[in-house]
């Protein structure tokens, strides 16, 4: 098993960013997404002529999707509250509406990149899109995904097996919790 690198007893803090993907139900069957992502400094920074503060975000910007149940993206928009640039961080207008009709298992990543990369929308906006996929698929297993272990009666394969090395098909994971999708390893495996 692989370790990570020790850590320096003389370390400190200097930059953080956090990213936080909250997913709602709604009563009309359709699914609410919030991504945040704020970065903030341990330390005062200078910052388009101005001092920012340690502590107060350099950027806090939101995504908000609405989505189905299968992951059809039907209304999109963006917030952005803290930035480094007031009034030109914020003046990408609704370029994130464009990413409805998207599908966050289909295409989702390339999607955006052809549609909002570079001087099309946010840098960190754009980025934060990246995660939505899996955050979704994760909000969505055993609720719309059919996820059951060891089901008989399932007509389709769960849906995360051969999506990770831990569920691959010809795995001991899946040979102990999903003895019925379990396949032999072949010599390519």
């Amino acid at each position: 098993m692989s370790e990570s690198p020790p850590l320096a007893s003389s370390r400190r803090p200097i930059h953080r960013r956090a990213i936080d993907v909250q997913v709602f139900g709604r009563d009309d069957g359709l699914f609410e997404v919030e991504a945040q992502l704020t970065d903030t400094k341990s330390r005062d920074i200078p910052l388009a002529g101005t001092t920012r503060k340690a502590g107060e975000p350099v950027h806090d910007m939101l995504l908000h999707l609405v989505v189905d149940r299968d992951l059809n993206i039907a209304a999109a928009g963006s917030k952005t509250r803290w930035m480094p640039y007031p009034g030109v961080c914020d003046q990408h207008g609704n370029a994130y509406e464009q990413l409805v009709g998207l599908n966050l298992l289909k295409g989702f990543r390339l999607g955006v990149k052809e549609r909002l990369a570079g001087i099309k929308g946010c840098t960190h906006l754009t980025e934060l899109c990246q995660v939505l996929p899996t955050a979704v698929i994760q909000a969505f297993a055993g609720l719309v995904l059919d996820t059951r272990e060891g089901d008989h009666e399932a007509a389709q394969q769960p849906f995360q097996l051969d999506k990770c090395h831990a569920l691959r098909t010809d795995g001991e994971n899946v040979r102990t919790h999903y003895p019925r999708w379990y396949r032999t390893p072949t010599a390519s495996s």
